[in-house]
């Protein structure tokens, strides 16, 4: 890759923001995003106008027409293509000399460690109901000591969750066992993830379906958890700014003026935690979810 020519012409807008050490960091480093949806996409877009010059991309889906209101690579033209070809042809419109690996059978245990092979960050862009498929990547991930990194549109807002190598587990943050039924991981996640539930103040929850497993999206929450995402890579891959990982959490709600960077003492074993998890199943349950 001719690094010099890149911070010369396509990224010399980041230098004054990034050094142009900090670039060439960026550039020599690889990303791994699973998933190229609605959140996805746009951290693969995101970071590769950052500078980010090698992906590992990921998703067996193909894009559809309920895509189109939140997901980048979803137009008329590309309805029925792979998420993951697509989103790699854009970022090569981006950086032509972009070092990117396409996975378009997606992620499994007989090919996670090649996902993961030579990856700096794991970056989480799956569908939020996926939930055992994301904890066997963050095991993997944090096995070959890769931070990960996980953001969740939700209402007008997002959150971000950071789990470093050397911190809590993501099983332990957000209290899941193997034990659990599929139900009781969901409620554990949703719990974990939003700490402060602001959206649910405006957001319609008959319209979530776990049984179906869809739930409503819109474009500025994506949009923003891609924002969270793309800085806390920065900051990992260049050591540009501190770094808090699980249990600590960031949570913004932009309809609601809301922004909160918390601390959840022994994760998913917080007794309000654990209260939370149960009142998620008990709503869930009453309403057939």
């Amino acid at each position: 890759m001719d690094i010099e020519r890149l911070i010369k012409n396509e990224f010399s807008r980041n230098i004054g923001i990034l050094t142009e050490d900090e670039q060439k960091k960026l550039l020599g480093a690889r990303v791994a995003v699973a998933g190229a949806g609605g959140v996805g996409g746009l951290h693969i877009l995101t970071l590769a106008r950052l500078g980010i010059g090698r992906f590992n991309i990921a998703d067996p889906d193909i894009f559809e027409a309920v895509n189109i209101n939140r997901q980048y690579g979803a137009t008329q033209k590309t309805l029925g293509r792979n998420k993951a070809e697509v989103m790699a042809e854009m970022l090569r419109d981006i950086n032509p000399l972009a070092d990117v690996k396409v996975f378009t059978d997606g992620i499994y245990e007989s090919n996670v460690d090649s996902f993961l092979e030579g990856v700096d960050v794991f970056v989480d862009g799956i569908d939020f109901f996926e939930i055992d498929i994301r904890r066997l990547i963050f095991q993997k991930a944090r096995e070959k000591k890769i931070y990960a990194l996980t953001s969740a549109p939700l209402g007008f807002g997002a959150t971000l969750q950071v789990f470093s190598p050397r911190g809590m587990s993501f099983d332990d943050y957000f209290g899941i066992t193997d034990g659990m039924d599929y139900i009781k991981k969901i409620a554990s996640f949703a719990s974990g993830l939003a700490p402060h539930p602001y959206h649910i103040h405006y957001m319609d929850i008959s319209k979530v379906s776990l049984k179906k497993k869809t739930g409503p999206a819109v474009s500025p929450a994506c949009t923003l958890a891609s924002s969270l995402v793309a800085t806390e890579a920065v900051k990992i891959l260049t050591g540009k700014g501190k770094i808090k990982p699980a249990p600590h959490y960031l949570q913004i709600d932009i309809l609601r003026n809301k922004f909160k960077v918390g601390y959840i003492f022994m994760g998913g074993r917080n007794p309000l935690q654990r209260l939370k998890r149960w009142f998620i199943m008990r709503k869930a349950q009453e309403k057939g979810l």
